[in-house]
């Protein structure tokens, strides 16, 4: 019932501008320039950001208050507001956001963590609510408190609008696609939920602190982080998740981290794993997960050996990625990748989502 409380530092002030808008931009403004910032000549396009970050005010001083975060040890993006966010849409083109919600803490019980969750669904249903049409969000569930989950899927699926759910890739080195988690996948089932994840910190890392790095020096957002999307992805197709839940949808985070790259070795030594994974579910499911763009990811040429192009979806990781990482790198490789037809970037950009997420035209 509680997920991995996270070892970040605090920075200045003026860190969080250069989050919001970008190093680039943050020169300018200090400068005195009004020209637009790098994101202005990727405005044109419509995009859907699937793949964005959110920390609801109302729960870091709950948090605080309880004794649960020291609020200067939260990444300063985490300070970040919606003002910022639509500053930053407004620069890349983005129209609308899906939002993933950031609520770390080790909470001392089930009733605890319910309160969490739900100070966090008012606070997103407030900002979709005061600006329309921009924003969408995900319920947060803890998979190791399968009752707080249910509550939270009945709340934020069946009352509030979300469009989906946000579930990390392993509580407590149980990773996704484990039976220990069929009873609440049967229920996101009878949803057709979208069922979004994202890594974190590998199981039994290094003695130390929470969230400390694997290897010294190396952020684990580096390495670690893809590794556990891919662990996780592998466990779905080796427990067949897909066909045992048919009507939900999983969005692997970061193009699927490794897995495009370990498919043709999956699909060959498979046989080794336990319960046995064959090559044909190694294909078919790898066509059924849909992927993010969050980055920058690599070339896509190795994804589209494996993957439709109509299940990749375009997302920023935006505040955790700065402004700048997305608007001078991730955007412009993107659409510069010659993998990539203009058609298919336009359903990247915005189609695909809409077909996945219908809600989104009512956002």
């Amino acid at each position: 019932m509680s997920t991995s409380a996270l070892r970040l530092l605090g920075t200045p002030a003026d860190e969080l501008r250069i989050a919001a808008v970008g190093t680039s931009a943050a020169i300018r403004i200090a400068r005195g320039f009004s020209a637009p910032g790098p994101g202005a000549a990727h405005a044109a396009h419509t995009k859907i950001d699937m793949h964005q970050h959110f920390c609801a005010p109302q729960w870091r001083d709950w948090a605080a208050h309880h004794g649960l975060i020291n609020p200067e040890r939260l990444p300063p993006w985490s300070r970040l507001d919606a003002d910022a966010a639509i500053r930053f849409m407004d620069g890349a083109g983005i129209t609308t956001a899906v939002l993933k919600p950031m609520l770390p803490a080790r909470y001392r019980s089930s009733a605890q963590l319910r309160e969490a969750i739900n100070i966090t669904l008012q606070s997103m249903t407030e900002v979709a609510q005061s600006h329309p049409g921009r924003f969408s969000y995900y319920v947060p569930l803890f998979l190791d408190d399968p009752e707080a989950s249910s509550w939270a899927v009945r709340r934020g699926l069946g009352q509030l609008g979300a469009v989906g759910v946000n579930v990390t890739a392993n509580y407590g080195g149980v990773y996704l696609g484990d039976p220990a988690y069929d009873r609440l996948f049967h229920e996101l089932n009878e949803f057709s939920a979208v069922v979004d994840t994202h890594p974190h910190n590998l199981p039994d890392g290094p003695p130390g602190p929470p969230g400390g790095s694997t290897v010294p020096g190396i952020p684990n957002f580096m390495c670690d982080f893809l590794l556990d999307t891919t662990r996780a992805a592998v466990n779905m197709i080796s427990r067949r998740t897909l066909d045992r839940f048919p009507d939900i949808s999983v969005v692997l985070p970061h193009a699927g981290g490794f897995l495009p790259y370990i498919a043709t070795r999956l699909q060959a030594l498979g046989r080794f794993c336990e319960p046995r994974v064959e090559p044909a579910a190694v294909r078919d499911h790898l066509s059924r997960f849909y992927y993010d763009t969050a980055g920058p990811m690599a070339p896509a040429a190795t994804l589209l050996e494996h993957v439709p192009a109509d299940h990749i979806l375009f997302g920023t990781d935006w505040p955790a990625a700065p402004a700048d990482t997305v608007t001078d790198l991730a955007l412009p490789a993107l659409e510069a990748d010659p993998a990539f037809t203009p058609e298919q970037l336009r359903g990247i950009y915005h189609d695909n989502a809409m077909r996945l997420i219908p809600q989104l035209a009512n956002a």
